[in-house]
């Protein structure tokens, strides 16, 4: 097959899927090397990118999928009458925080670091499949372990764990805070009063 062509029939592959498609998959599909693949796969995402086309190729660990682009959610939330999505809290924001940097990890992990119980916050984070349960911990109790999903990575724009910043060490005593930015901050600051955390790509809600 030749360039144009691998490119065409991989777009087909990732439109008519609608879900993730694993490299190796397209790879069976067309069959290609796995270098042959991904570089068809890297031409498609830098052309809707640069284009600035209506969609975009997202990589998400092993996986791929065509999905709209942010600067048109408004646009495509009119178009179907989507109600935007519930805003995450500062609260839920701490928690995936914690989570996705020391991951897997339990409940109690989690009360520990923040200095409050985390059991209804954590539970609205299941809800929107942004965590789940991957286990238990093998000591007395058998706490479930949790860990942040692939819908965590999508929204967040994340390929991967690793594509996460740096987290400042502040260590597992007292308190952590989540400043209006999104960013970590000591506990021993004085809290703004009425922080509102978005998810990316959301709007900060009119007063």
């Amino acid at each position: 097959m030749e360039t144009k062509e691998i490119e065409s029939a991989v777009e087909a592959i990732l439109f008519a899927s609608g879900e993730p498609v694993q490299t190796e998959r397209i790879c069976v599909a067309l069959e290609l090397e796995r270098s042959a693949a991904e570089q068809a796969l890297q031409r498609l995402m830098d052309y809707y990118a640069y284009e600035r086309r209506g969609i975009r190729l997202l990589r998400v660990e092993d996986s791929w999928q065509l999905c709209s682009a942010p600067d048109y959610a408004d646009a495509i939330r009119r178009a179907f009458e989507i109600r935007k999505p519930a805003k995450l809290s500062q609260p839920a924001l701490e928690v995936l925080t914690i989570i996705a940097y020391y991951q897997p990890t339990t409940r109690t992990y989690v009360d520990q670091i923040r200095g409050v119980d985390s059991a209804y916050t954590m539970s609205l984070l299941l809800d929107r499949k942004l965590i789940e349960e991957c286990g238990r911990l093998q000591v007395p109790g058998r706490p479930h372990l949790y860990r942040t999903t692939s819908q965590f990575l999508r929204a967040f724009h994340l390929t991967n764990l690793e594509d996460l910043p740096d987290l400042p060490d502040f260590g597992v005593e007292g308190q952590m805070r989540i400043n209006e930015n999104g960013e970590i901050v000591d506990a021993e600051a004085e809290p703004e009063e009425g922080e509102e955390i978005l998810l990316p790509g959301e709007d900060v809600p009119e007063p």
